[in-house]
């Protein structure tokens, strides 16, 4: 139970890796704002938790759209006066050819992968603050340091997050708030579905991964988990892959 009692809001939580880290997070005691775009699959993932005695609110959420943001802020502050996690999970990805990028594939992606990030990690900052002890964990991937075809500018927005996640790390330590972010590999989400039921492409991403598997929502939880709590409270500014050794890999 190492989040009894505390307040924590995670984004994109109606699917894949936020939903399992909302649900570990309440699993260990914590009362869990629960997010996302899709407003039912964030109530789905609030049941869930609840029907296992966590506890769990959920929330429509679209990071894109400022005054939402701010607003969810407000009630958490009325109700708690203080936020102790924020796990900025949402994220979308659109393949496609750098060449062929549109400015409005660019402004979807942007705004979700990198402003969302910027606007709940300032948005909630007083609420951070009131904690003492709060964490930021950010999404970013793999993919912020490592290139591939048709995810050039998914490329970019996580690599933002990287060096977004420095930053804070630095700024937000006079406030008692750590900032750190995961870089997930191949993990079975919607996300990477459709790369990992090619045969073909998931021969080969099988093949520069050491542990030669994929990943599980569960595996990128545990790593959540580990650099939210007072385990790593020494811990600021840094960067965990969760890639089955891929990165370090040739």
């Amino acid at each position: 139970m190492r989040f009894q009692d505390r307040i924590a809001l995670v984004t994109g939580a109606g699917a894949g890796i936020g939903k399992a880290i909302a649900a570990s997070l309440a699993a260990e005691g914590a009362h869990v704002y629960v997010t996302d775009v899709d407003g039912e699959a964030a109530a789905d993932t609030a049941s869930e938790i609840e029907a296992l005695a966590g506890s769990a609110e959920a929330h429509g959420l679209d990071v894109t759209v400022p005054a939402a943001i701010v607003a969810l802020a407000a009630r958490i502050a009325a109700r708690h006066r203080r936020l102790d996690i924020l796990v900025n999970n949402a994220g979308i990805n659109v393949r496609a050819d750098f060449r062929h990028l549109t400015d409005e594939d660019w402004e979807q992606l942007s705004g979700v992968n990198i402003d969302g990030v910027v606007r709940l990690s300032r948005d909630c900052f007083e609420l951070l603050r009131s904690s003492g002890r709060a964490s930021i964990l950010n999404l970013a991937s793999i993919l912020a340091s490592r290139g591939t075809r048709q995810a050039v500018a998914y490329s970019a927005t996580k690599g933002a997050v990287a060096a977004l996640t420095r930053g804070l790390a630095v700024e937000y330590a006079h406030f008692g708030i750590r900032v750190n972010y995961l870089a997930p590999g191949f993990i079975e989400t919607a996300l990477t579905d459709r790369a990992l039921k090619n045969p073909g492409i998931a021969k080969a991403l099988i093949e520069q991964t050491p542990l030669r598997r994929f990943g599980t929502v569960e595996d990128v939880a545990k790593a959540a988990l580990f650099l939210l709590s007072d385990d790593a409270a020494f811990i600021t500014g840094a960067g965990l892959a969760v890639d089955g050794g891929m990165a370090a890999g040739l």
